[in-house]
């Protein structure tokens, strides 16, 4: 399995970045994890957009999302995909829950709302039930965030990747990626939420997550460059118990 960052900034994009988004490539299979801001554009200097098997979303925030407008106006549009039109195939595009619903009324504010629909084969994943990718499976478990967040396992006959999605501080996330061989954990806060409803980790309890999973590597996304990650890494590592790095886009983890 390989997996490409193609985006790990928060909902605020970095200087020349790009949003929550990153391809998994496995047995000749391909799918994309989250579509978020400016992903689509990174897509395309990685890989053939027209030739990606199946797109997964974690959750229905705009960072994780919005760039499968214009990934679904080229598959429709683009001259590069009319063989893909010609085939009749459509990648897949899995979505939680409630996904069809938010994305119809993004599209129809210019009444498009089947826009990603047709260009897509789009279905709602059952967030207690497993997804076959191909070579690959996916299971998901609800983390708690400010609307229905899922963090995402993938995993093949090599090994498996888990991402946590946005969440606070949650044992389900725990559970998923148990010895998982690559966990991605957001690191968005500084400090934890001073009042209120808690939806982000910091380095520290992104740390603390992977340790109690048992994760054999960790690494921190979401996380804007604004931030000191040298200092980042250096919390999440005193509770992880190990090195820690922050996704950067363009690298590449093979498992």
């Amino acid at each position: 399995m390989r997996i490409t960052v193609l985006g790990k900034s928060p909902a605020w994009q970095d200087e020349g970045g790009a949003c929550s988004g990153y391809l998994v490539e496995a047995g000749g299979s391909t799918v994309l994890l989250d579509c978020g801001n400016g992903v689509f554009g990174k897509l395309r200097a990685a890989h053939d957009f027209a030739a990606v098997d199946a797109v997964v979303v974690s959750h229905m925030h705009a960072d994780h999302f919005i760039d499968l407008v214009p990934y679904a106006y080229a598959l429709g549009y683009s001259p590069l995909a009319a063989a893909l039109r010609a085939s009749g195939r459509r990648p897949r595009l899995h979505l939680p829950p409630g996904g069809r619903a938010t994305l119809a009324r993004v599209t129809g504010a210019w009444d498009a709302e089947d826009l990603v629909e047709d260009a897509f084969e789009v279905a709602e994943y059952d967030p207690a039930g497993e997804l076959d990718l191909g070579p690959l499976r996916a299971t998901f478990r609800e983390v708690p965030h400010y609307l229905p967040a899922h963090a995402v396992r993938l995993r093949d006959a090599a090994g498996s990747f888990t991402f946590g999605a946005d969440c606070a501080p949650n044992d389900a996330v725990v559970a998923l990626a148990e010895a998982t061989d690559l966990l991605m954990l957001e690191a968005t806060m500084e400090e934890p939420e001073p009042t209120g409803e808690r939806g982000h980790l910091t380095p520290r309890e992104a740390g603390e997550l992977a340790r109690r999973a048992g994760a054999r590597r960790l690494v921190l996304t979401h996380i804007s460059a604004d931030l000191d990650t040298a200092h980042a890494c250096a919390e999440a590592a005193a509770a992880f118990g190990a090195p820690v790095e922050v996704a950067r886009e363009g690298a590449v983890y093979d498992l």
